[in-house]
């Protein structure tokens, strides 16, 4: 009973070495918030450059857009309107970041607020002007009407009442385009691919074209690029680029 009610003595410390323990203690502490500091004023720095790289990156686009824009006017020859084409397809290519207010307004109008989305234009000096000025971002050129009918077959789409329908029903296209003498899939491939008086409505009526871009296209840009080619006026050539990306 004696032991039991013994208690059990507890290991005094050193005076000294508490002191010692203390001072550690106090010094990793201090160690600790030093890092913390220091840490915080790298991530200070970099994002400071980084967002004076982004201004600086975003200037040299802007100054790009407006010398570009300048160059079309002393050069009227790249605004000529080409006598034996009347449709242009146009893909966005690029992002639009930090470019002029001027260029972004026509992407918008253009329709190709997504990367690798496509919309069918019709060549008139207005939109020869308005490519022209985009050129860096998009590639456009003349599609045939091969090019033509599969786009639409393969990923036509209708925007009604703000939604995105197939073209999977004759009866859609004839109760929103008959007015204009479309009433079938057919008359609707000949009316965007032989641009008539009533082209804008009929093309407004289709939604733009979202093409199969592979998803590690973006990151290996320099492969992207030998592989789809660089952004800018192909002519004839971007029905190759359609069958490659339909």
């Amino acid at each position: 009973m004696a032991e039991e009610g013994e208690r059990k003595k507890i290991p005094l410390v050193p005076e000294n070495l508490l002191k010692k323990r203390k001072a550690y203690q106090a010094l990793k502490a201090t160690q600790a918030k030093q890092a913390l500091l220091a840490k915080r004023e790298r991530k200070g720095k970099q994002f400071r450059f980084r967002r004076l790289e982004s201004f600086v990156h975003d200037s040299w686009r802007q100054q790009r857009d407006k010398v570009r824009v300048q160059r079309l006017e002393v050069k009227p020859r790249a605004l000529e309107v080409p006598d034996k084409h009347s449709l242009a397809f146009v893909i966005r290519m690029e992002r639009i970041e930090g470019v002029s207010l001027l260029v972004k307004s026509i992407i918008m109008k253009l329709g190709l607020k997504k990367l690798f989305s496509g919309v069918f234009v019709k060549v008139t000096p207005e939109t020869v002007r308005m490519l022209r000025t985009v050129e860096p971002y998009v590639t456009w050129g003349f599609p045939n009407l091969k090019s033509v009918r599969e786009l639409i077959l393969k990923r036509g789409q209708a925007k009604i009442n703000e939604k995105t329908v197939p073209l999977t029903d004759n009866t859609v296209i004839e109760e929103h385009l008959g007015r204009f003498g479309v009433i079938c899939l057919e008359d609707l491939i000949h009316e965007i691919a032989f641009p008539g008086k009533h082209f804008q409505e009929i093309s407004s009526f289709l939604s733009p074209f979202h093409l199969s871009v592979a998803r590690h296209a973006m990151k290996n840009r320099v492969g992207f690029l030998k592989e789809m080619g660089s952004p800018g006026y192909r002519g004839e050539r971007i029905n190759q680029l359609i069958r490659q990306l339909n």
